[in-house]
């Protein structure tokens, strides 16, 4: 199979992001050699003895500034392609990506949120005793595998994106290798993922049985012509299923609370935010631009799966975020909520059309940013003497008194999270809200997702109360990480979802251009 030259400058984001990746990889490679010796740096070091093999704290602090710097380089080559493409877009290497501006925008959500979330990383790995290099290419190399996803034209890519995307979310989930609960994360996000990728490729061979295609445009041309198989409606089911495992929809949650709270904050982050967006916007792709004839489907029609799949996720979600003491939990279980919200844009997209698009693109993007910005300050509270993250709610009473900068992000971020205006995630839920009631038959869960939302501040107000109202916990070993690029991250993260609250018009219209 050949290509046009063409397709190399069309996907010139992917191919950047890739050598990007590559080039991080040699830079930590080489750094070894240079700090601690050719004959030693792959010797660990010893506990009984003083000569250390491996470079010293501190000394890969060089690498975020450069992978940020080629984050911010995709970022300006993306929306330099996004002035320049056509209409409806262009499809590339015969016929397996399609780069249009719904995909450049889903991608550049997720190469933002990783920007501003990296720039925690090296005073959080260095607080907690575990810096590696790996660490910046194994992101770089999962936003690739979320470009594919995000820009899959064929059954194929989509598996290779999802599988891309999540072999550098294994390995990062346990690189915290002190830690038995990264390790116990790693190992059921690794066992979950695993079976899903099977689900997903038995799918794929069903759907490919029917069709003999695996080109979304093909399927949705001989699905429309031919009509549905049964064996076509358990292929695609098998895909929805997949999807929802790795956006952690209720009942196919059940590693996410686990996973998130066990990984390093700064990957939990990245997770919930990345992987969730490129996740739904996959799931979009292939269920709104290549199976809409299934959307109204009675008992079998995706609209009606998603539907009760989002009551679910929403319900269950908030009720165990209300039991938790234990923030990073909470946040977890409140990102299940959250996909649940999602779904109901999803479920719009299906009934109410194009005009539903909009909505639920912001709220992707002010969803990844408030969690960035959350997960940013539980990364900045610090750790005990033991290295421990500070994630129980006893350890955060008194914060505002302590560091009142974190507690005044940590607020809004919440407050964002909860819906409250003028903050981005009140427009998101608003907007979104707004385009499902276009169908008068999503009144029922536009309800219940209004429910939910209030049920959530119960438990957004405890973080609050407890920061602001609670005496400081009386014990000196633990204090927060003092980085000034990490007050940074945290603090441009919490401006940009204030932004988007104040101002969210200019986000909306990016969003309503956004098209497949």
């Amino acid at each position: 199979m050949t290509f046009d030259t063409t397709d190399l400058v069309s996907s010139l984001p992917l191919l950047f992001l890739t050598v990007a990746g590559i080039v991080l990889l040699m830079l930590d490679a080489f750094s070894r050699v240079v700090l601690v010796g050719r004959d030693h740096h792959l010797r660990m070091p010893s506990e009984t003895s003083e000569a250390v093999a491996v470079p010293p704290p501190g000394s890969r602090n060089y690498l975020m500034p450069v992978t940020v710097l080629f984050l911010l380089a995709t970022l300006a080559i993306m929306v330099w392609q996004a002035g320049t493409l056509p209409e409806g877009g262009v499809t590339i290497y015969r016929g397996m990506l399609v780069v249009d501006r719904f995909g450049l925008f889903v991608s550049g959500i997720c190469v933002a949120a990783a920007t501003l979330g990296i720039v925690s990383a090296p005073a959080y790995m260095r607080a907690h005793r575990m810096e590696f290099g790996e660490f910046y290419a194994l992101v770089v190399f999962a936003l690739c595998g979320m470009i594919i996803l995000v820009q899959a034209a064929d059954l194929v890519t989509v598996f290779l994106g999802i599988e891309t995307m999540s072999l550098g979310a294994y390995v990062l989930t346990g690189s915290w290798r002190r830690s038995p609960r990264s390790s116990e994360a790693a190992m059921k996000y690794f066992l979950v993922g695993a079976f899903v990728s099977g689900l997903l490729v038995y799918g794929i061979a069903l759907i490919y049985g029917v069709t003999e295609t695996t080109s979304l445009i093909d399927i949705k041309r001989i699905a429309m012509s031919r009509g549905a198989a049964p064996l076509f409606y358990i292929g695609w089911m098998l895909l929805l299923v997949s999807f929802s495992f790795k956006l952690g929809v209720v009942p196919f949650h059940m590693w996410a609370p686990d996973t998130y709270e066990g990984a390093p904050t700064p990957v939990t982050g990245f997770m919930m935010s990345c992987i969730k967006a490129a996740g739904f916007a996959g799931l979009i792709r292939l269920l709104q631009g290549t199976l809409p004839m299934l959307a109204r489907d009675p008992f079998t029609g995706w609209t009606f799966v998603l539907s009760w799949l989002a009551v679910l996720s929403m319900s269950l979600g908030n009720l165990a975020a209300i039991k938790q003491d234990n923030v990073k939990r909470m946040l977890a279980y409140s990102s299940i909520s959250h996909a649940g919200y999602l779904l109901v844009g999803v479920v719009a997209l299906g009934t109410v059309g194009d005009a539903a698009r909009g909505p639920l693109l912001f709220y992707l993007a002010s969803y990844a940013l408030t969690v960035v910005a959350s997960m940013g300050v539980v990364a900045w509270v610090g750790c005990d003497e033991r290295g421990e993250e500070r994630v129980r709610l006893s350890d955060w009473a008194g914060l505002a008194k302590r560091e009142p900068m974190a507690a005044l992000l940590m607020t809004i971020s919440l407050l964002s999270l909860g819906g409250f205006p003028p903050t981005a995630g009140f427009f998101g839920k608003f907007y979104l809200f707004q385009s499902a009631l276009g169908e008068s038959k999503l009144l029922w869960l536009i309800l219940i997702a209004i429910a939910n939302s209030l049920i959530s501040v119960y438990y957004y107000l405890r973080v609050i109360t407890a920061m602001y109202f609670r005496e400081p916990s009386p014990n000196p070993a633990i204090t927060p990480i003092q980085s000034s690029a990490m007050k940074f991250g945290v603090l441009v993260s919490t401006l940009l979802v204030l932004a988007m609250g104040l101002f969210p018009g200019w986000l909306m219209s990016l969003c309503a251009a956004a098209k497949f």
